[in-house]
């Protein structure tokens, strides 16, 4: 295994977006391989890929990598989007978990039937304004420096960025009460590798539609019955 690193994920966000936004911040290409039916995934756990029979798989420097925050710590640490001690890293740990926690509330909501939707975006937007976004408002306010660890792009930044342009499509206006947030997502949206990721063609995934659903669900059938966890 060499050259650009691989992923194998369905076609569309999941747990896999998080790795595509931060190989693309790091400027850094990659191709796909993507998952449409069961014998592709069975293929996958015949090959003994899957160490745990769980997607994301990344292929990259000769190994194959499971275990989505793993990934993403290899990531960040290999392209300098990790800080520059344990102190930061540990803070960049901590502020990722507050954004992967309200990140995985709105994973889930695809896979919700019409009733489960309507309280599930009701947590989601609640807990934005109310718990995660006035936290890292907070957060921008006490440290004083244009990202949130340190004083240069991290892992945290990038996971921040993605995590509000979420919730925004669930709530255009959900920072309205955010100016330093507001501030932070034009800052970081400029960043050139992220401001290509977010033009159209880039291999940003879409929100997911109901292709995305099935197609899950079918590959996954004797793994879950709700989300794609």
């Amino acid at each position: 295994m060499s050259g650009k690193p691989k992923l194998h994920y369905f076609n569309g966000r999941g747990k896999m977006e998080s790795i595509r936004w931060l190989l693309a911040t790091a400027g850094v290409e990659f191709e796909e391989e993507l998952l449409e039916t069961r014998a592709d995934y069975e293929a996958l756990l015949q090959d003994g890929a899957l160490l745990f029979e769980q997607v994301p798989l990344v292929e990259i420097d000769g190994m194959k990598l499971v275990q989505t925050t793993a990934i993403l710590q290899y990531i960040a640490a290999k392209y300098n989007l990790y800080g520059k001690d344990l102190k930061e890293r540990v803070l960049i740990d901590m502020y990722v978990g507050g954004t992967s926690d309200l990140m995985e509330l709105i994973m889930f909501y695809p896979f919700m039937d019409a009733e489960q939707k309507e309280k599930q975006l009701n947590t989601i937007v609640s807990k934005a304004k109310n718990r995660y976004f006035p936290a890292y408002e907070k957060i921008l306010k006490q440290h004083g420096e244009k990202y949130l660890v340190g004083n240069q792009l991290t892992w945290a930044d990038v996971h921040l960025l993605e995590a509000i342009l979420m919730v925004e499509e669930k709530c255009a206006d959900i920072l309205t009460n955010f100016p330093l947030l507001k501030d932070f997502k034009t800052r970081i949206s400029e960043i050139p590798t992220i401001k290509s990721f977010l033009q159209p063609g880039s291999q940003r995934k879409p929100v997911p539609d109901e292709k995305y659903v099935q197609t899950v669900r079918t590959t996954l059938q004797m793994y879950f019955k709700v989300s794609p966890k």
